[in-house]
């Protein structure tokens, strides 16, 4: 039932619930994941921290809801991954690392996560790693393996230097506003100039690729 104000106790629940999950990322983006108590939490939030207990079960399990809404690969579909490719998936692949470098530059929460995750042993940490693991098996195995054939190894090494080199780099710049091999990535000159590189080192390997296949 609702009331006069058109509330209901379903509503209610889901406010109260988005606002728990509104302070994580205020505190994570403030303090660090050091300041994710449920004290803290709560009075960020506003509410009482019975409700966590009684809407997530406890603190742990909020912080997981938290990870798993803020994660760029846990929101990508498995339908996202799988395109119609004419390239062996040349522009797809930099399209998902561009958004990706886009994600991490614009979400000071989710560096702090990568940051976490590499400070701490955490479960959902690890759920969260192997998630976008899952994502990007599809998009290697389906698409750019058959493209690379017996050099699809060294196409995967290439990747992982570059994506976290993209990780890296933003985590760099919010942590320290300073500049790597003198580029700034926190200004427009410097994003751009990263992007292009990206884009150049995809193109690189591809182009290899070409010659590798006759």
């Amino acid at each position: 039932m609702e009331d006069k104000a058109g509330n209901s106790p379903v509503r209610d629940k889901e406010k109260s619930k988005q606002k728990f999950l509104n302070a994580v990322g205020k505190l994570l983006r403030t303090k660090g994941f050091s300041a994710l108590k449920v004290n803290d939490i709560a009075a960020v939030a506003g509410l009482d921290k019975k409700l966590i207990y009684k809407y997530f079960g406890g603190r742990d399990q909020l912080v997981d809801q938290y990870l798993v809404s803020i994660d760029f690969w846990s929101n990508v579909r498995q339908d996202d991954a799988q395109p119609v490719i004419t390239d062996g998936g040349c522009e797809f692949t930099k399209q998902m690392v561009l958004q990706q470098y886009d994600y991490v530059a614009s979400n000071k929460e989710f560096q702090k996560i990568l940051l976490w995750g590499l400070s701490e042993k955490r479960k959902s940490l690890q759920n969260l790693a192997d998630e976008r693991e899952v994502v990007g098996e599809v998009l290697l195995k389906n698409i750019t393996d058959p493209f690379f054939k017996d050099k699809a190894e060294n196409f995967r090494a290439s990747m992982a230097i570059i994506i976290s080199g993209a990780y890296y780099l933003n985590m760099y710049s919010g942590a320290s506003n300073s500049t790597f091999c003198g580029i700034d990535p926190a200004k427009e000159q410097g994003e751009k100039a990263i992007k292009k590189a990206i884009v150049n080192l995809v193109d690189m390997l591809y182009e290899d690729g070409k010659k590798q296949n006759g």
